[in-house]
């Protein structure tokens, strides 16, 4: 019988973490599912730690290193759910998850992307919760009106609180692989499919961000990674203002990543084609600021970080 949900969990030396993360997945409320683990090449025990479960509906599907893109395009062409779901390996569903998409589900099935609220957890005293622009803050769910716009402050699709009808991806395609290192192939799909369907959205809390998970990817080094190079939708943003200046938002960022890291190369691509008058003034500033000066802005940020006062200018950019 063909099982309602696929959840896809990529794999990667989280073996501190990869028993919670499951045991959130056996303690939902809805159990109609399948769970594909999909050992991207681990070198420590997180194979041996999944293996540590019985349940019928855990899948373990273990391969040389690829990538977190490669593992969660084999879990969607080995799921079997009509709807597929996805889950990082040092996150965490609230056992009221899959009950809540499966209610957007039911109540807006023409969405091809469906999503619910979550929280950044640093700590039992720091729990950070997003709001989203003109999002009710409770108690609500329904399509939203301008993804895009809503997206500004706080990503109303964050990876492991979304799911994806499986019939959407034959349509839009799947991660695009040439993105690495978590640089941005999560936004390059939501981004696609907001663009030519309905994004339902509840805010009822169900996921929990895990901000002090051991090997995250995005740590990884600028350089060592390919981000999404945005021009695909060049086209699209010409008309959509909510999209360029979403999309701003990222090339601001990156632009501020390349810079610190000496690429001019890749800062000037992602500099060129920003629309400064969707840019705030302090990010302004940080674009033009000489190197130096911006990577002790960045050490200044880490050093509140290792106090617990959790600064990152890159959230801040777009705040006014």
């Amino acid at each position: 019988m063909q099982p309602f949900y696929s959840i896809i969990i990529p794999l990667y030396n989280k073996e501190k973490a990869i028993e919670k993360t499951l045991k959130s997945v056996f303690q939902q409320s809805f159990t109609d599912y399948e769970v594909l683990v999909i050992n991207d090449g681990s070198t420590d025990k997180s194979e041996e730690k999944v293996k540590r479960f019985s349940d019928e509906r855990l899948r373990l599907i273990s391969t040389e290193n690829r990538g977190v893109s490669q593992a969660r395009n084999l879990g969607i062409s080995e799921s079997k759910g009509k709807l597929v779901a996805f889950l990082d390996a040092d996150d965490y569903w609230f056992p009221n998850h899959l009950q809540s998409v499966f209610q957007l589900y039911q109540n807006f099935p023409e969405a091809g992307l469906l999503a619910t609220n979550y929280q950044f957890y640093y700590s039992d005293k720091k729990i950070i919760q997003p709001v989203f622009d003109d999002i009710p803050t409770e108690n609500w769910r329904g399509i939203v009106k301008d993804f895009f716009k809503s997206s500004m402050t706080y990503r109303l699709a964050w990876t492991s609180a979304v799911a994806v009808p499986k019939v959407i991806f034959d349509k839009i395609g799947n991660f695009d692989e040439t993105i690495t290192l978590g640089a941005g192939e999560d936004t390059d799909l939501w981004i696609r499919i907001a663009i030519d369907f309905p994004v339902a959205f509840s805010t009822e809390i169900s996921a929990r961000y895990n901000m002090t998970a051991q090997n995250k990817i995005s740590f990884s080094a600028t350089t060592k990674r390919n981000f999404t190079r945005l021009d695909k939708f060049y086209q699209q943003e010409k008309v959509n203002p909510s999209l360029k200046k979403f999309l701003d938002l990222y090339r601001v960022v990156y632009a501020l990543k390349h810079k610190l890291a000496g690429d001019e190369k890749n800062f000037a691509f992602y500099y060129s084609a920003i629309a400064m008058e969707n840019c705030p003034m302090k990010s302004r500033i940080l674009l033009k600021l000489p190197t130096f000066i911006l990577k002790r802005l960045f050490v200044f940020g880490r050093l509140l970080n290792s106090n617990k006062m959790y600064f990152n200018f890159y959230t801040r950019l777009f705040k006014s």
